[in-house]
């Protein structure tokens, strides 16, 4: 997965960095969310129609997800028909969440269920950390904020019954699903001893939905990864890469090649496979 703001650095990138297919989106930041509806719309036009020309142009190269007004789901609903029916995305990017709203919101059913309906697979990206007080120093938005995002968004989905409500649902979450891979014992535990708090809007343990949603593998870590893969799936973690951002991976696919004790279909589903399949597309469409 691969996140592009400058079309062309991506044009450019992928080849010099021997990535034949890219998956692009926006930057987070442009998700505008607190905007009015129809100004956010707009740009969510501009920035999908651009995107589109750019996959027209390079169809063997790239893949677009699109963006949408989601503080607006009537207008989101909408612009996620377009995206998918006039402009060819496989799926959207959406934030870790929309204002006030976490991404177990009831406003939010509708865009949900014409996610199932159009098969339209959703990447959660974490934005709009909280960037002041004890978290304004070491660039803790990003280093701490981000994942704490992610895990949230996981966590709400979850314990708010997204996943049972619906169930056809494909869900990516970037950087390795934050920290609920390697906390999800706790989650779990927690939910167990304390469901007044944990289980009021969903009875199934949040450990029963591994191998239910996707994430990516952008974890710079070969121990994390290992355990990524064991907790969420070995079918589940897609090549993620965060270009072209400090924080990304500079050779996309060089911490899967290095690990050992992955095997080459493995490695390959890591790479390709699951990401293929997560976008409902086939190797064929890009020889």
């Amino acid at each position: 997965m691969r996140e592009i703001w400058l079309w062309w650095m991506g044009a450019a990138g992928s080849s010099l960095q021997g990535v034949t297919v890219q998956v692009l989106s926006t930057v987070p930041v442009m998700f505008s969310y607190w905007a009015k509806p129809q100004d956010t719309l707009d740009l969510a036009q501009i920035l999908n129609n651009d995107l589109a020309a750019t996959v027209k142009k390079y169809p063997k190269r790239f893949i677009g997800l699109g963006t949408l007004p989601l503080q607006a789901p009537d207008l989101a609903v909408k612009e996620m028909h377009r995206c998918v029916k006039e402009l060819g995305f496989p799926g959207v990017q959406i934030g870790s969440h929309v204002n006030e709203w976490d991404l177990n919101a009831p406003e939010l059913y509708d865009i949900y269920a014409a996610a199932e309906k159009l098969n339209c697979c959703l990447f959660v990206h974490p934005w709009d950390m909280q960037i002041d007080g004890r978290m304004s120093k070491y660039w803790f938005p990003w280093l701490i904020g981000m994942p704490t995002e992610t895990t949230m968004a996981i966590c709400s989905m979850i314990m708010g019954g997204i996943f049972e409500k619906f169930p056809r649902l494909k869900v990516c979450f970037a950087h390795g699903g934050g920290a609920f891979p390697y906390t999800v014992g706790r989650i779990s535990h927690g939910f167990n001893v304390r469901p007044d708090l944990c289980a009021m809007d969903n009875k199934v343990d949040p450990r029963k939905y591994l191998g239910s949603f996707y994430t990516d593998s952008l974890v710079h870590d070969r121990g994390a990864l290992r355990l990524l893969t064991n907790v969420v799936g070995e079918d589940k973690v897609i090549l993620g890469t965060d270009y072209p951002f400090p924080l990304g991976e500079l050779e996309p696919g060089k911490l899967i090649d290095s690990m050992d004790d992955f095997d080459h279909k493995l490695k390959d589903k890591l790479k390709a496979g699951n990401a293929l399949e997560f976008l409902g597309l086939s190797r064929k469409q890009f020889e």
